[in-house]
């Protein structure tokens, strides 16, 4: 599929834009109507959630690495980047969905939905499946 260089630059322009939300909230609140504040507060709760479910990502990356000397130093270190990946882009993924949820509240539009969720099970199944037969096989640098 050929991207055209005025399709690219819109949707860096659109990328750019909701960069600039994420730290001018009052922005936000130009945007159609002030929804029920309860709905707000379930929306931040919802954020600060994400937030921690990328803190523990942080933690376990730092934990496979620390925590399992005795695994091949491939395995460990490639285990531990994708735990600290992953809390990275969950970070990320919860203020850009913060955002994106406040917005279309205050618009009267249906919550955008993310497929992020999905990606992000997928990818700590695998993750702990390997550590289940890492830890299990006993895979070292010997």
């Amino acid at each position: 599929m050929i991207v055209s260089v005025k399709a690219l630059s819109g949707r860096l322009r659109t990328i750019a834009a909701g960069v600039r939300l994420w730290f001018a909230p009052e922005r936000i609140r130009s945007e159609g109507d002030t929804p029920d504040y309860r709905f707000s507060l379930a929306n931040e709760r919802t954020f600060l959630a994400w937030l921690r479910t990328a803190l523990a990502l942080v933690g376990g990356g730092f934990a496979v690495a620390q925590f399992l000397p005795d695994l091949h130093r491939t395995l460990r270190v490639s285990m531990a980047l994708v735990l600290l990946l992953g809390g990275a882009l969950c970070a990320v993924r919860a203020v850009d969905h913060w955002a994106r949820c406040e917005v279309a509240m205050r618009r009267g539009e249906d919550l955008p939905v993310s497929r992020f969720p999905a990606w992000l099970a997928v990818g700590l199944t695998v993750v702990a499946l390997v550590m289940v037969v890492a830890v299990a096989v006993g895979w070292a640098d010997r």
